[in-house]
């Protein structure tokens, strides 16, 4: 009979495997070109979309639109909604549309070996909730975090350049029709969900460097409720000021 220690590495290996093969399960969707574009069209706008936008956007028939949208719902890639176009209800009003959005709650990554930042990022996030000197050192560090990216950005500073450093980093930042900044992805999400007025504050304070160091850019940083939306914002400074 083998020794136990010459089977336990092979059920390990099985174990890492099985996640493994998990993860790279649903991101092989993306390897298809039709599927990525759909994905990224749904992904760059702000709200749900349609079959035929979602056609559209790739360059595609309505049909094949159906089925790779459809194929990325089963994946767990894209969240499906049902919405009647005309804003009616009740008998008559014909049947509900279906309609896409980035799937929420949900993360793939994939990393060879497998790591764990995640427990590593929860046990730090733990033990900064029970000592104020470390909270007020995890702050400090947000903010010097902030500026360095700011530092790290395109020299002229302003709005385009504070959009695309956003988007590089993780934010897909939209603007509303007030010209308000909005993130509709939080990097942090996982760690908002046990530790969101610790992560949301260390988001808040990263964020309000990085706005100060895109001074062409006129915006300030805000923290806004939790809405569909990341908990920060950034505000014209115009309108910042008279609100304030």
């Amino acid at each position: 009979m083998p020794k136990l220690s010459t089977l336990e590495p092979t059920r390990s290996r099985d174990r890492v495997s099985g996640v493994i093969d998990d993860s790279l399960d649903r991101l092989a969707p993306l390897a298809d070109p039709v599927r990525r574009a759909l994905y990224d069209f749904v992904v760059a706008e702000d709200g749900p979309v349609d079959r035929d936008a979602a056609a559209a956007g790739a360059g595609i028939g309505r049909p094949l639109a159906a089925f790779h949208l459809d194929r990325l719902a089963a994946a767990g890639l894209l969240d499906v909604e049902y919405h009647r176009r005309n804003g009616r209800s009740g008998p008559g009003a014909g049947r509900p549309a279906k309609y896409y959005t980035l799937a929420r709650g949900t993360e793939v990554a994939v990393s060879l070996p497998p790591r764990q930042y995640d427990a590593m990022a929860e046990i730090l996030a733990e033990g900064v909730e029970r000592s104020r000197p470390a909270r007020t050192a995890a702050i400090k560090a947000a903010r010097e975090r902030g500026r360095a990216i700011a530092d790290a950005a395109p020299p002229s500073g302003d709005r385009a350049a504070l959009l695309a450093t956003l988007a590089t980093r993780g934010y897909q930042p939209v603007t509303d029709a007030n010209g308000v900044i909005r993130l509709r992805n939080c990097p942090f999400d996982r760690l908002v969900s046990e530790h969101r007025e610790l992560t949301c504050s260390l988001n808040l304070a990263m964020l309000t460097e990085v706005a100060d160091g895109f001074e062409a850019a006129h915006v300030e940083a805000g923290a806004r409720p939790p809405d569909r939306y990341c908990c920060v914002a950034f505000e014209p400074e115009e309108a910042a000021n008279d609100r304030g």
